[in-house]
């Protein structure tokens, strides 16, 4: 049995604009009863408003459809019995995390200092805070939600969380935990979810992020020209398995490769 995994943005939509032929595409993989998984390193949304956003787009889904860097954080502080954390994250996403202790950010009793995309709430003060708590607490964790570096909506490129990571990391002399994309774990818990299903295939815009990190994980790796590509990726050491338009051709592509060669 194959399975896919689905980037969200860049894939199924840019923004708040579907992308041409993602419904379609998504639900023909439900149809056909073929294994899925949505693996985004979005952190402005809850799993719960995901699945609300790909509704409104005819998208078909259910909150354990998502693998998000917030749950796989949540794994992560768990199996390292870490309980007090300062939580640098859009509201909404700050319910992911309701089973441990949300500490306040000036404490000297953090155990795990957690960061995700704030997008345009990101402002020096904020910035200063998260240092601060990290100096305060020598022995805290920094936790990423994900390294991507940029993303695009439908005003143009936008930076992500990677390059604040990376500040604090040369700030305060740490290196970060990830629990997102381009994480071997992020790639492996989808692995785990999807019971080790044989062949699984990951679909994405972002050829560090989506094609060079699941080929590390041992997938196979499919780069559309949608959202953050652009033909300049091409031209680095990465190589896609296959490369197509847009997620619109994957149904046919998958027909034609996949599930013949399982019948045959």
């Amino acid at each position: 049995m194959s399975a896919i995994l689905f980037d969200l943005d860049g894939v199924l939509y840019e923004g708040d604009k579907p992308i041409d032929g993602a419904a379609a595409a998504v639900n023909w993989f439900i149809k056909n009863n073929i294994p899925h998984l949505f693996l985004t390193n979005t952190t402005s949304k809850s799993r719960a408003e995901l699945v609300t956003k790909l509704a409104a787009f005819g998208i078909e889904s259910e909150v354990k459809d998502f693998l998000t860097p917030p749950v796989a954080a949540c794994q992560w502080l768990q199996s390292n019995q870490l309980n007090n954390v300062a939580l640098f994250l859009p509201e909404t996403t700050k319910e992911e995390f309701s089973n441990f202790n949300i500490t306040d950010a000036e404490s000297d009793n953090v155990d795990a200092v957690i960061i995700g995309d704030l997008g345009e709430q990101w402002s020096f003060e904020i910035m200063n805070k998260v240092f601060r708590t990290l100096i305060n607490n020598p022995n805290a964790k920094l936790i990423a939600l994900g390294m991507t570096r940029y993303w695009r909506n439908t005003t143009g490129l936008q930076l992500d969380v990677g390059p604040m990571i990376k500040a604090f990391e040369y700030a305060t002399e740490t290196s970060a935990v990830v629990t997102g994309k381009p994480s071997l774990e992020f790639f492996q818990a989808a692995i785990k979810l999807l019971n080790d299903t044989e062949n699984i295939i990951m679909i994405g815009d972002d050829i560090r992020g989506d094609i060079q990190a699941s080929q590390h994980a041992g997938l196979k790796a499919i780069q559309v020209r949608t959202g953050k590509f652009s033909n300049s990726d091409l031209d680095l050491n990465i190589r896609p398995d296959v490369t197509l338009d847009s997620v619109s051709a994957l149904p046919d592509w998958w027909a034609s490769n996949i599930l013949s060669a399982h019948i045959n």
